[in-house]
């Protein structure tokens, strides 16, 4: 791991992701909200794991790599790992069903406000939990 940079910028872009993330709650696009809070919090993880010194693979569930390495995140970070992890493998099922949907599922009929807004708040509670250590 060579470039220091990629983690905050990982952040960076997250944040940026969140704005237009609001952009598509605000017009009723749930499971659009649902796809890309994953990836805003696929991007996030990603970036603690970096700055920790962690090689994370390219998966888009890194939650067992943070449970698994947990000893070599700050120990202030560590009271989260659980719940960072559980709405990474959370937001990881859902990647590919609210994008493309199935034969049996139509994703714009199916993720409710709800999901949406759960979606977000998890997306949201990452970044603010994660980035003010890796912009550190």
């Amino acid at each position: 791991m060579q470039n220091k940079d990629l983690a905050a910028d990982y952040v960076k872009r997250a944040r940026i992701r969140l704005m237009a993330v609001e952009v598509l709650m605000a017009h009723q696009s749930f499971a659009d909200v649902v796809r890309e809070s994953q990836e805003v919090v696929e991007l996030t993880l990603k970036a603690l794991l970096r700055k920790c010194g962690i090689e994370s693979p390219r998966i888009h569930d890194v939650s067992g790599i943070m449970l698994q390495e947990r000893t070599r995140i700050p120990v202030l970070m560590q009271q989260h790992v659980e719940r960072l992890a559980a709405i990474s493998k959370n937001m990881r099922r859902d990647r590919e069903l609210a994008f493309y949907g199935s034969e049996d599922l139509t994703p714009s009929e199916f993720y409710s406000e709800d999901d949406a807004k759960v979606a977000l708040r998890d997306a949201y509670f990452v970044v603010q939990t994660v980035s003010p250590f890796v912009e550190s």
